[in-house]
């Protein structure tokens, strides 16, 4: 079992020789290292924390914390998707955190779901008006995942959180 602290001083180093910080919120970088310790404790791997894993390390190879996507994101965004890896000037106060698109292909997304079949989607008719009526804008507060519907769901389909970690993103 690893230790948060042996967790805790990986991403520091990695993020000194990326030229990288951790994120300067103490309580957002404790859970975010919590996650990325379950998950070493969970697959035998450090998968990213706000990504869900197959367990199949073949397969997560691009999640690895560290994950691929980091170095764009942090150039881009001035933060990784998950929020552990920042930029200095998000680290010193500039730049505020934001919403960073997932840049991990859809179908790694849904083998990591156990999503194995393709589901079609129904294309509109032109008869068809979509439903808004009652739609409400819908984020996870522990991954940033949005959807539009009337209730959060259940269980999120990304990080897997439950529906009591949805908050309502007023819409104007």
């Amino acid at each position: 079992m690893t230790t948060l602290e042996k967790v805790r001083q990986r991403a520091e180093s990695d993020a000194r020789t990326s030229g990288c910080f951790l994120n300067p919120d103490p309580l957002f970088l404790k859970d975010l290292l919590e996650g990325l310790k379950k998950n070493e404790d969970r697959y035998g791997y450090p998968s990213c924390p706000c990504r869900p894993a197959t367990g199949k390390l073949e397969l997560d190879k691009d999640i690895l914390c560290p994950c691929w996507y980091r170095d764009p994101d942090v150039q881009e965004y001035s933060s990784c998707y998950c929020g552990l890896y920042v930029s200095k000037d998000m680290y010193e106060g500039k730049t505020k955190l934001q919403s960073i698109p997932e840049r991990r292909p859809q179908e790694k997304q849904a083998r990591a779901l156990g999503v194995t079949r393709e589901i079609p989607i129904p294309k509109p008719s032109a008869k068809a008006a979509p439903k808004t009526e009652g739609m409400k804008l819908w984020y996870c507060k522990q991954c940033g995942y949005v959807c539009y519907r009337e209730e959060p769901p259940y269980i999120c389909p990304i990080c897997k959180a439950k529906k009591e970690m949805f908050s309502e993103i007023a819409s104007g």
